[in-house]
């Protein structure tokens, strides 16, 4: 199974952004996201790709969803393991 991860995008060059994924930071190509995005907008992130902008209304119940999957599940859960290996691709990317 394969999953999408909200992040906040910190910065932007041409089609490629920084982004924040719960303190990891990777960058994430913006080729085929669904809308423009600025600093500050979350995106769903698939495989290094933002795949689609999650509207405002929506940012707080989704970081919450995902806070609780990585808080909550145990190592053995698939779901929780996609998303740990989802974030964590890139060692030494951690935020200051």
């Amino acid at each position: 199974m394969c999953l999408g991860v909200p992040g906040e995008v910190v910065s932007i060059d041409g089609n490629t952004a920084t982004v924040d994924f719960f303190g990891v930071r990777r960058q994430v190509r913006l080729d085929i996201v669904d809308e423009p995005v600025k600093p500050g907008d979350y995106v769903m992130n698939h495989v290094g790709f933002a795949i689609r902008r999650i509207a405002p209304e929506e940012i707080g119940e989704t970081i919450a969803l995902y806070e609780l999957l990585l808080r909550t599940a145990a190592e053995e859960d698939l779901m929780a393991a996609d998303v740990r290996g989802e974030i964590g691709a890139t060692e030494g990317e951690r935020s200051a």
